[in-house]
Order: structure tokens, then C-alpha cells, then sequence
């Protein structure tokens, strides 16, 4: 039987990391496996949407390829599963797909900033444009429309400087000597 020789201790950082995206991964398998069936049988409805009124670019595209998207996000949350499982064994190809799983959140959080300005604005001037208020009021909703979406953009940024930090982390050289 081949020995194995582990070279570095096993850091607690890791181990946190890979039991946080552990349970993150289990729970976004779930709820995305939720999300496809749901989807299945809401189908033909959402397929009638967009002839209705015209979405916008981004929006019109998701909508369009919806089920394509969906499968994506079911892949990556079991990809996320799988490769904190091997965080967790300290195997390399793990890390490495971690680190490029992570890259991949921040792109489509960054992404999604868009989508959600381009969503929100659609919807919101659709909604006034139908409502009977005063323009005062309208001005006011607008403001608190503002604000949410910059707490949005706030927070979206900040949760793309944990995911970097936490890819600063895993390429360094003391967690690197753990899963030589």
C-alpha cells in the first residue's frame, strides 16, 4: 500500500471555508433542484411572457434561455458540493476548481448587478406608468427604488471582496504547502 506524506498542518481557515461551502453548496443543490421542477411545470406560462411586452436585452435572453440557466445553476452548486468535499480531503484539483468556481461567482454577481438595474427599472416604470399617482409620489418610490439598489450594489460588491479574499487566501503559499 502507498504511504502518503502530508507536508503542511491542516490550517483552520480551510477547513472553515470548506465546511461553509459544504453546507452552502448541499442547500443551493436543493433549492435549485426545487427551482427546475418548479420551472418544469410553470413553462409553457413563462414561454408566453416576453410576446406579451418586450423585455429588455439581458432580461429577454435570461428569459429565453430560462432552462439552460437554470441546469447551469444546478451544476455549479453540485460543483461547489464536490470541490469543498475535496477541499475538506485536501486534494489539489479541488482547490484549483474552488478557486475557479469562486471566479465564477464573482462574474455573475457582477452580472447580476446589471440585471438587477435592468429589472428593476423595467418593472418600476412599467408599474408607475399604469398607477394612478401623484408625480410627487412617484418621485418619492423612485428615491426608495434608488437606495435599495444601491444597498444591493453595496453589498453584492462586498460579498465579491470576501469571495477574493478568500481566492488571495487559497493560492497563498502556506495553504498551497497544505495540499501538496
Amino acid at each position: 500500500m502507498p504511504q502518503t506524506f502530508n507536508v503542511g498542518s491542516r490550517s483552520l481557515f480551510v477547513t472553515l471555508t470548506a465546511w461553509l461551502f459544504l453546507a452552502l453548496g448541499v442547500l443551493a443543490s436543493g433549492s435549485a433542484l426545487l427551482q427546475n421542477a418548479i420551472l418544469a411545470s410553470w413553462l409553457p406560462g413563462v414561454q408566453g411572457l416576453g410576446a406579451a411586452q418586450p423585455l429588455p436585452l439581458l432580461s429577454g435572453l435570461l428569459m429565453g434561455y430560462l432552462p439552460w440557466v437554470m441546469a447551469a445553476g444546478l451544476a455549479l452548486s453540485l460543483a461547489t458540493t464536490a470541490s469543498a468535499v475535496g477541499l475538506l480531503l485536501r486534494l489539489e484539483w479541488a482547490r484549483r476548481c474552488f478557486i475557479g468556481l469562486l471566479v465564477m461567482a464573482i462574474a455573475a454577481n457582477l452580472l447580476g448587478l446589471w440585471l438587477q438595474h435592468e429589472i428593476v427599472r423595467s418593472v418600476v416604470e412599467a408599474t408607475l406608468a399604469l398607477s394612478p399617482l401623484p408625480a410627487a409620489a412617484a418621485q418619492v418610490l423612485g428615491s426608495f427604488v434608488t437606495a435599495s439598489q444601491a444597498m444591493a450594489a453595496v453589498m453584492t460588491l462586498a460579498s465579491c471582496a470576501a469571495l477574493g479574499w478568500i481566492i488571495r487566501r487559497l493560492m497563498s503559499p502556506s495553504v498551497r504547502q497544505e495540499f501538496a
